[in-house]
C-alpha cells in the first residue's frame, strides 16, 4: 500500500526538487556526495528531490553548494516551467 502524503506542498517544490535530480543526473554527481557536501543526510535529500518535504531557504543554499552550482541557475528559468503546467 501506497504512503500518502500529509501535505500537499506548493508546485515549485515539486519542480525544485525535479531541477535537483536533473543536475545530479546530468553532472554525474552521486546523490551521497551532495549530500555529504550540503550537510544533510542522503535521505533528506532524497525527500527533497521527490517533492515530499519543503525546504528552508538555507538547506537551499547548502543544496546549491553540493550541487556546485549557485541558487539563481538552480532557479533559472522556473517560472516559465512552472507556467506550463
Amino acid at each position: 500500500m501506497k504512503k500518502q502524503k500529509k501535505t500537499e506542498y506548493p508546485p515549485v517544490v515539486n519542480v525544485l526538487g525535479k531541477r535537483i535530480k536533473n543536475v545530479i543526473k546530468t553532472t554525474s554527481l552521486v546523490q551521497k556526495n551532495v549530500a555529504h557536501d550540503a550537510d544533510m543526510d542522503v535521505e533528506n535529500l532524497r525527500k527533497y528531490m521527490r517533492g515530499d518535504q519543503e525546504m528552508k531557504i538555507s538547506t537551499l543554499m547548502r543544496i546549491s553548494y553540493g550541487l556546485k552550482i549557485t541558487v539563481s541557475e538552480l532557479f533559472q528559468g522556473i517560472e516559465e516551467e512552472l507556467n506550463k503546467k
